[in-house]
């Protein structure tokens, strides 16, 4: 398997996979125009033709028979052109000594807080390809490219992680808040959002607090939780470093989650070593290697091992890199090391 930059031949395969993602992957609409206006934005992203406002940095999971099996994707700022809205989960305090009461009650604030920063998004991966090392190297690629270029990504990288929602795709959250003010289905909404429509947030959402009190219980008990399907990738994100810091998506409530992009494990532990090829042999760790690209970044998941400072691959994977013996690589194992 290999990660690389999307390319407009790509598109009937993302769609199709847009088709299978089901509700709550936002930035992966199955909409075929503006799945295309992506593709195109970022294969100018990927050769320093836009901005970092405007950069999107979508990768695919490729076989060795050329099929694309999986997407991810991480974007350069958010909120640069124009809003982006979560809600930061506070605390509001009410007190009275001469009643003897004192209420502690969470509260929403629409925030704009994560304005500037980079956002892993659109993560997916065929059904039929989940085993092995696809996942992680679908997911973890990213880290090896931001690793790279730093200078493309923001001092904090945040991922939005699927809420709560049922089989039916209804999501406790929404119906309890969201319905009220935006009178549609959730499905109507995250797909509106998909497709670039979000000036009806701004247009519609409550600007006061909400106190969570006034939620139902099924509501407030799904606030910074994720769908049960999601909880793989979010153990994945936490290994590497990232956490929760109160941050929740004003739709379904799933957590946003954060770290410093330089104490990401994956970045920080990421080296330049010379590439060496041979026999890893049974022992070999499992590694995330990287070409050192960027127009024609190729990322692969492979046995490896250090000789002599170089990193020992078999023949294989170095076809997969297109690269030769004495090439520079940046590479890290795929886990941390305990």
């Amino acid at each position: 398997m290999i990660v690389r930059p999307v390319r407009n031949a790509d598109l009937p395969a993302l769609l199709e996979l847009a088709r299978s993602t089901g509700t709550g992957l936002t930035t992966l609409p199955a909409n075929e125009e503006r799945l295309a206006h992506r593709v195109g934005l970022a294969e100018r992203a990927f050769t320093g033709d836009v901005s970092r406002a405007d950069a999107d940095y979508l990768f695919v999971l490729e076989d060795d028979s050329g099929a694309v099996v999986g997407i991810s994707a991480v974007v350069g700022a958010v909120g640069l052109r124009e809003p982006w809205y979560n809600y930061r989960v506070g605390l509001t305090v009410s007190a009275s000594q001469e009643l003897n009461i004192h209420r502690q009650i969470p509260t929403l604030f629409l925030a704009n807080d994560l304005t500037g920063n980079s956002e892993l998004c659109s993560l997916f991966l065929h059904g039929d390809h989940r085993s092995g090392l696809n996942g992680r190297l679908l997911s973890k690629a990213r880290f090896l490219f931001i690793a790279e270029f730093p200078e493309l990504f923001g001092d904090k990288v945040f991922a939005e992680m699927r809420g709560v929602s049922d089989e039916n795709g209804l999501s406790p959250f929404w119906e309890c808040l969201g319905r009220h003010f935006f009178k549609m289905e959730f499905c109507q909404a995250d797909y509106l959002t998909g497709v670039g429509n979000k000036a009806f947030i701004a247009e519609l959402m409550p600007k006061f607090p909400l106190y969570t009190c006034f939620l139902s219980e099924q509501a407030r008990e799904v606030i910074g939780r994720v769908h049960p399907d999601t909880e793989p990738a979010l153990a994945m994100l936490k290994a590497e470093g990232f956490s929760y810091q109160g941050y929740v998506d004003i739709f379904d409530a799933g957590p946003a989650i954060e770290a410093p992009t330089g104490k990401i494990r994956a970045v920080q532990d990421s080296q330049v070593l010379p590439l060496a090829i041979g026999e890893p042999g049974e022992n070999a760790e499992a590694w995330l290697i990287h070409n050192r690209q960027r127009a024609t970044a190729r990322i692969t998941a492979a046995p490896a091992k250090m000789v002599d400072g170089a990193l020992l691959v078999s023949a294989q994977t170095a076809e997969r890199l297109q690269l030769s013996a004495g090439d520079a690589v940046r590479a890290v194992t795929v886990s941390a090391r305990s």
